[in-house]
Protein backbone atom coordinates (compact mmCIF):
# COMPACT_ATOMS: atom_id res chain seq x y z
CA UNK A 1 0.00 0.00 0.00
CA UNK A 2 1.22 3.77 -0.58
CA UNK A 3 -0.42 7.06 0.42
CA UNK A 4 -2.55 7.03 -3.60
CA UNK A 5 -4.82 3.86 -2.20
CA UNK A 6 -6.47 2.39 1.01
CA UNK A 7 -8.91 4.57 3.05
CA UNK A 8 -6.52 7.23 3.65
CA UNK A 9 -6.12 8.20 -0.09
CA UNK A 10 -10.09 8.16 -0.39
CA UNK A 11 -10.41 10.52 2.74
CA UNK A 12 -7.88 13.00 1.27
CA UNK A 13 -9.74 12.88 -2.15
CA UNK A 14 -13.18 13.00 -0.99
CA UNK A 15 -11.85 15.64 1.33
CA UNK A 16 -9.60 17.50 -0.29
CA UNK A 17 -11.26 21.05 -0.79
CA UNK A 18 -12.65 21.29 2.99
CA UNK A 19 -8.98 20.11 3.99
CA UNK A 20 -7.30 22.29 2.07
CA UNK A 21 -9.47 25.00 3.77
CA UNK A 22 -8.71 23.94 7.17
CA UNK A 23 -4.82 23.67 6.82
CA UNK A 24 -4.51 26.16 4.90
CA UNK A 25 -4.70 29.44 7.27
CA UNK A 26 -1.63 28.63 9.46
CA UNK A 27 1.13 30.91 9.81
CA UNK A 28 4.94 29.29 9.13
CA UNK A 29 5.53 27.12 12.00
CA UNK A 30 9.10 27.66 13.70
CA UNK A 31 10.34 23.84 12.02
CA UNK A 32 9.42 25.67 8.70
CA UNK A 33 10.96 28.42 9.64
CA UNK A 34 14.13 26.46 10.78
CA UNK A 35 14.49 24.44 7.57
CA UNK A 36 14.65 27.22 5.22
CA UNK A 37 17.14 28.78 7.58
CA UNK A 38 19.49 26.32 6.42
CA UNK A 39 19.33 26.35 2.90
CA UNK A 40 21.21 28.67 0.99
CA UNK A 41 18.94 31.65 -1.35
CA UNK A 42 17.41 29.80 -4.13
CA UNK A 43 17.95 26.74 -2.95
CA UNK A 44 16.15 23.81 -4.99
CA UNK A 45 12.87 22.18 -2.83
CA UNK A 46 11.18 19.24 -2.88
CA UNK A 47 8.03 19.20 -0.82
CA UNK A 48 6.09 15.50 -0.64
CA UNK A 49 2.33 15.75 0.70
CA UNK A 50 2.30 19.88 0.16
CA UNK A 51 -1.68 19.64 1.03
CA UNK A 52 -3.34 23.00 0.72
CA UNK A 53 -0.07 24.39 -0.52
CA UNK A 54 0.77 26.53 2.41
CA UNK A 55 3.94 25.71 3.17
CA UNK A 56 5.35 25.80 -0.25
CA UNK A 57 3.55 29.36 -0.76
CA UNK A 58 5.53 30.78 2.30
CA UNK A 59 8.47 29.24 1.22
CA UNK A 60 8.37 30.18 -2.77
CA UNK A 61 8.06 34.14 -0.93
CA UNK A 62 11.24 33.77 0.67
CA UNK A 63 13.14 33.15 -3.35
CA UNK A 64 13.29 29.30 -2.68
CA UNK A 65 12.93 27.38 -5.76
CA UNK A 66 10.12 24.67 -4.93
CA UNK A 67 8.72 22.28 -6.43
CA UNK A 68 5.47 21.08 -4.57
CA UNK A 69 3.73 17.52 -5.17
CA UNK A 70 1.44 15.81 -3.33
CA UNK A 71 0.51 12.19 -4.09
CA UNK A 72 -2.98 12.67 -3.85
CA UNK A 73 -4.53 14.29 -7.19
CA UNK A 74 -7.62 16.23 -5.77
CA UNK A 75 -4.94 17.50 -3.24
CA UNK A 76 -2.47 18.67 -6.03
CA UNK A 77 -5.30 20.61 -7.89
CA UNK A 78 -6.30 22.59 -4.84
CA UNK A 79 -2.69 23.33 -4.25
CA UNK A 80 -1.95 24.13 -7.64
CA UNK A 81 -4.90 26.41 -7.16
CA UNK A 82 -3.79 27.87 -4.46
CA UNK A 83 -0.47 28.58 -5.57
CA UNK A 84 -1.33 29.24 -8.97
CA UNK A 85 1.63 26.89 -10.90
CA UNK A 86 1.46 23.36 -11.44
CA UNK A 87 1.67 21.06 -8.76
CA UNK A 88 2.79 17.47 -9.39
CA UNK A 89 1.43 14.10 -8.18
CA UNK A 90 4.16 12.35 -6.91
CA UNK A 91 3.58 9.11 -5.38
CA UNK A 92 6.40 8.35 -2.40
CA UNK A 93 7.40 4.97 -4.13
CA UNK A 94 7.84 6.68 -7.72
CA UNK A 95 10.47 9.62 -6.37
CA UNK A 96 13.05 8.53 -9.30
CA UNK A 97 15.53 12.00 -9.10
CA UNK A 98 18.97 11.86 -8.50
CA UNK A 99 20.46 14.43 -6.64
CA UNK A 100 18.19 16.94 -7.74
CA UNK A 101 17.29 18.75 -4.39
CA UNK A 102 19.07 21.02 -1.85
CA UNK A 103 16.02 20.43 0.49
CA UNK A 104 12.99 18.13 1.08
CA UNK A 105 10.07 19.59 3.56
CA UNK A 106 7.69 16.49 3.99
CA UNK A 107 5.55 18.24 6.84
CA UNK A 108 3.16 15.28 8.13
CA UNK A 109 2.64 13.29 5.38
CA UNK A 110 5.43 10.10 5.38
CA UNK A 111 3.27 9.39 8.79
CA UNK A 112 0.96 7.67 6.44
CA UNK A 113 3.54 5.47 5.16
CA UNK A 114 3.36 1.39 5.96
CA UNK A 115 6.14 1.26 8.12
CA UNK A 116 7.51 -1.84 6.00
CA UNK A 117 7.92 0.23 3.48
CA UNK A 118 9.52 3.53 5.27
CA UNK A 119 12.93 2.63 4.83
CA UNK A 120 12.76 2.62 1.26
CA UNK A 121 10.94 5.51 0.84
CA UNK A 122 13.57 7.42 2.89
CA UNK A 123 16.19 5.82 0.63
CA UNK A 124 14.19 7.51 -2.36
CA UNK A 125 13.98 10.59 -0.57
CA UNK A 126 17.90 10.66 0.23
CA UNK A 127 18.91 9.58 -3.13
CA UNK A 128 17.05 13.26 -4.42
CA UNK A 129 19.15 15.06 -2.47
CA UNK A 130 22.59 16.81 -3.19
CA UNK A 131 25.28 16.49 -0.37
CA UNK A 132 24.69 18.42 2.27
CA UNK A 133 21.16 19.06 1.60
CA UNK A 134 18.53 19.45 4.12
CA UNK A 135 15.44 16.51 5.19
CA UNK A 136 12.44 17.79 7.41
CA UNK A 137 9.91 15.24 8.14
CA UNK A 138 7.26 14.80 11.12
CA UNK A 139 5.52 11.63 12.54
CA UNK A 140 2.65 11.35 14.93
CA UNK A 141 4.43 9.28 17.71
CA UNK A 142 3.32 6.11 18.99
CA UNK A 143 4.45 2.33 19.58
CA UNK A 144 2.41 0.79 16.52
CA UNK A 145 0.54 1.71 13.31
CA UNK A 146 -2.84 1.94 13.57
CA UNK A 147 -6.26 4.41 12.15
CA UNK A 148 -7.59 6.99 13.27
CA UNK A 149 -11.61 7.90 13.50
CA UNK A 150 -11.45 9.33 9.80
CA UNK A 151 -10.12 6.25 9.00
CA UNK A 152 -6.44 7.16 7.73
CA UNK A 153 -3.47 5.00 8.16
CA UNK A 154 -0.58 6.13 10.40
CA UNK A 155 2.65 4.63 11.31
CA UNK A 156 3.05 5.83 14.92
CA UNK A 157 6.53 4.98 14.97
CA UNK A 158 9.25 6.34 18.31
CA UNK A 159 12.39 7.37 17.84
CA UNK A 160 14.14 3.90 18.24
CA UNK A 161 11.72 3.18 14.72
CA UNK A 162 12.41 6.40 13.22
CA UNK A 163 16.20 5.80 13.85
CA UNK A 164 16.38 2.54 11.93
CA UNK A 165 14.13 3.43 9.48
CA UNK A 166 16.52 6.37 8.64
CA UNK A 167 19.75 4.07 8.53
CA UNK A 168 23.20 4.97 7.57
CA UNK A 169 24.09 7.10 5.41
CA UNK A 170 23.02 10.62 6.83
CA UNK A 171 25.55 13.21 7.84
CA UNK A 172 22.67 14.28 10.62
CA UNK A 173 20.00 12.80 12.51
CA UNK A 174 17.87 14.23 15.28
CA UNK A 175 14.47 13.71 16.38
CA UNK A 176 12.63 16.15 18.66
CA UNK A 177 9.31 15.44 20.18
CA UNK A 178 6.64 17.85 20.70
CA UNK A 179 2.74 18.18 21.52
CA UNK A 180 0.69 18.69 19.27
CA UNK A 181 -2.56 18.13 17.36
CA UNK A 182 -3.64 17.75 13.56
CA UNK A 183 -6.55 18.03 11.46
CA UNK A 184 -8.73 15.63 13.85
CA UNK A 185 -8.12 18.01 16.84
CA UNK A 186 -6.49 15.24 18.79
CA UNK A 187 -4.30 15.72 20.98
CA UNK A 188 -1.10 14.11 19.92
CA UNK A 189 2.85 13.69 21.12
CA UNK A 190 4.84 14.06 17.61
CA UNK A 191 8.35 13.30 16.52
CA UNK A 192 10.05 15.97 14.26
CA UNK A 193 13.29 14.98 12.12
CA UNK A 194 15.77 16.86 10.89
CA UNK A 195 18.11 14.92 8.67
CA UNK A 196 20.76 15.95 6.10
CA UNK A 197 22.29 13.62 3.49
Amino acid sequence: MTETTGTTAAFYADQAATYAADTGVYPASPNLQRFAARLAAGARILELGCGSGRESAWMLAQGLDVHPTDGIAEMATEASARLGIPVSVLPFDQIEAVTAYDGVWANACLLHVPRADLPGILQRIRRAMTPGGVFYASYKAGSGEGTDRFGRYFNYPDDGFLRTAYGPGWTELVIETAEGSGYDRVPTPWLHVFAQA
